[in-house]
């Protein structure tokens, strides 16, 4: 399951802290009914409260993305570096420091054997505040030949930022490029690959497109609405492009020894058998995983 879990500071949001807590708790109740999903991926964990929420919910292993104080060195080539402007909308939260982490956590019921992680190089507007960047775990999952990686990652918003359109665009463009980069000189080849996060493409097929190019796994929304018998899709969408009907998405690629299929979609923490306590609703997906051959 992806959730922005919004967990955002006072004066940017108010409330979140108890709102934390109670996600905490039906993660709890979800566990004592057997019905929790195996693997978690976090974004907007940012308050001190996410650590109850962690506590509340159960999970046995734990990783972090991307803290505060992390920099890492542009993934460009010497030479390569885009002409991009780090600081242009100071009053909107560019070269000001970080003041909070990636906001990135991965709550697990397998192991986690490594994580590795990069915060981004480059940002637009007020989404310059955080230390947005990815994570990616490797997972023991039993009865798999080799393990599974999981990456997880928040990419630039668009409104949300308060900085012109273009701007904001080529920071999501290039975070995009360093995600795809990270991803090319961490991951393990022929491992089995789930990747999920806000995204932050809802209604931007610009965005969706880009990050899309030349990056070889398949979007789940997108892979079972081209094969609509091959996923129980508990999800209305409202149009023929499901992908684009929200920020977050989860997609996968299988290994070399592991074949990876998603199997059912649907929405939690909608208000339907748990509350609303986000302005984003969590994204479950349910994958069938299995030895090759």
């Amino acid at each position: 399951m992806s959730y922005n879990v919004a967990g955002l500071p006072w004066p940017v949001k108010a409330g979140r802290g108890e709102a934390l807590k109670r996600i905490g708790d039906e993660l709890a109740k979800m566990r004592a009914a057997g019905t929790e999903p195996d693997v978690i991926l976090i974004q907007e964990g940012f308050r001190k409260e996410i650590g109850d929420l962690i506590d509340r919910s159960g999970y046995p292993y734990v990783a972090r993305g991307p803290k505060k104080g992390q920099r890492d060195a542009s993934l460009w080539p010497k030479g390569q570096k885009p002409d991009y402007r780090r600081v242009a909308y100071r009053r909107k939260g560019e070269g000001l420091g970080k003041w909070g982490s990636s906001g990135l956590w991965v709550l697990s019921n397998f192991p986690i054997e490594d994580v590795k992680s990069h915060a981004y190089h480059y940002c637009a507007g007020l989404d310059c505040l955080a230390n947005k960047g990815v994570m990616l775990v490797t997972l023991n999952v039993p009865g798999l030949p080799t393990p599974v990686e999981i990456a997880n990652t928040h990419l630039n918003s668009k409104g949300a930022s308060r900085v012109p359109r273009s701007r904001n665009r080529m920071a999501h463009h290039l975070q995009a490029d360093e995600l795809k980069m990270f991803m090319r000189e961490d991951r393990t080849p022929g491992a089995p690959l789930i990747v999920g996060g806000d995204f932050n493409v809802m209604h931007a097929p610009d965005r969706f497109d880009y990050v899309m190019a030349d990056y070889p796994f398949e979007v789940v929304s997108r892979w079972c609405h081209a094969l609509p018998g091959a996923c129980d899709t508990q999800i209305s969408y409202d149009g023929d492009a499901p992908w684009l009907d929200t920020q977050d998405l989860i997609g996968f690629l299988d290994g070399t020894r592991v074949q990876v299929a998603p199997v059912r979609v649907e929405a939690t923490f909608d208000g339907a058998s748990e509350p609303v306590l986000s302005d984003h609703d969590g994204y479950r997906v349910t994958f069938r995983l299995a030895p090759k051959g």
